[in-house]
C-alpha cells in the first residue's frame, strides 16, 4: 500500500506548500494531493486558499518522483472539455504522474456551498451532481482519444472518483479507474466491493482499479504494522492519503516519511 500526503490548502501559502511537497518527496512519501476548494469556511479570509490545479502544475515542475492529484476536483468548477486538455497537459509536464481525482462537489448541506454561490454556481441535488460526474468522465475520455484534435495524454491518467456512498462508488466502478473515500468510513469494505464489482462488470478488469482513502497524519497510519493500516489494507486499499495542515512542518513530514519507509 502506497502512502501519500495531502496538503490542506486552507490559509496555506505557496512557499510553504512547495517546501512541504519537497520534504515529502525526499522522505519517501509516494504522492502529493491537495483539495479543490476556493475559500476557508472556518477562516477570516486571509491569506486565502491557493487554487488546486495551479498548485499541482507548479509542483509537477519542482518534484520528480511523487504522484500528483486533486482530491477531488468539483466537476462543476471547470468545463470537462477544458479539463480534459488541462489534465493531458499536466500529465505531459509531470512525466505521467497525474492521478485525476473527480467528484460531484459538496452538497447544499456542506459549508462549501457558499463558495459555489460566490462564483455564481448553483448546488444541485445529489442525483444531478452525480450525473454530471458521469457526463464529465465520458467527454474527457472521448477527447483523450484524440479524434477531435485535442492533446492525448500518454498514458491517460487514472480517473479516481471521490464519494461517500454506494451511488458514487458505483459510478467510480462503472466509469472511473478508481474510488476515493474516508479511511474510517463505516461501510468502507462494502463501498470498495461495490466499486470493484462494478468495475469488473464493465469489462475493464478489477485488478486495474485503484482504491484510495484519506485520514489524518497520525502515528497509527504511519507504522506499517499498525491495526489501522492493516484494516484498510484488508479492505483492498491501494493508497493511503494522510492530511497535513498549514503552515506545514517540514521536520514533522520528514520524520513521518521515515516511519512509513521503515
Amino acid at each position: 500500500m502506497k502512502t501519500d500526503l495531502l496538503l490542506i490548502p486552507m490559509s496555506a501559502r505557496w512557499a510553504d506548500m512547495r517546501a512541504a511537497a519537497l520534504a515529502a518527496e525526499e522522505s519517501g512519501f509516494d504522492g502529493i494531493w491537495t483539495w479543490d476548494h476556493l475559500r476557508d469556511p472556518d477562516g477570516a479570509g486571509e491569506p486565502g486558499v491557493p487554487e488546486a490545479w495551479t498548485v499541482l502544475t507548479a509542483l509537477a515542475e519542482v518534484t520528480r518522483r511523487v504522484m500528483l492529484g486533486p482530491l477531488v476536483l468539483n466537476v462543476a468548477n471547470r468545463h470537462p472539455g477544458v479539463l480534459a486538455n488541462m489534465a493531458a497537459t499536466l500529465q505531459t509536464i509531470s512525466g505521467g504522474r497525474l492521478l485525476l481525482g473527480l467528484g460531484a462537489g459538496g452538497s447544499r448541506r456542506t459549508p462549501y456551498a457558499v463558495e459555489q454561490a460566490a462564483i455564481g454556481q448553483t448546488v444541485d441535488k445529489d442525483a444531478v451532481r452525480a450525473q454530471r460526474v458521469v457526463d464529465a468522465i465520458t467527454l474527457i475520455r472521448t477527447l483523450w482519444e484524440g479524434e477531435a484534435g485535442f492533446l492525448r495524454p500518454s498514458p491517460p491518467p487514472p480517473i479516481v472518483v471521490g464519494g461517500f456512498g454506494p451511488r458514487m462508488a458505483g459510478i467510480a466502478g462503472r466509469h472511473g479507474d478508481g474510488f476515493n473515500t474516508q479511511a474510517f468510513h463505516p461501510q468502507l469494505a462494502e463501498l470498495v466491493r461495490t466499486a470493484r464489482d462494478e468495475h469488473a462488470a464493465s469489462g475493464r478488469g478489477a485488478s486495474q482499479f485503484l482504491v484510495t482513502v484519506f485520514a489524518g497524519l497520525e502515528d497509527r497510519w504511519l507504522r506499517t504494522d499498525s491495526r489501522a493500516r492493516q484494516m484498510v489494507e484488508r479492505a483492498g486499499v491501494d493508497r493511503l492519503i494522510l492530511l497535513v495542515s498549514p503552515p506545514f512542518d517540514a521536520g514533522e513530514i520528514r520524520q513521518a516519511g521515515r516511519l512509513v519507509t521503515g
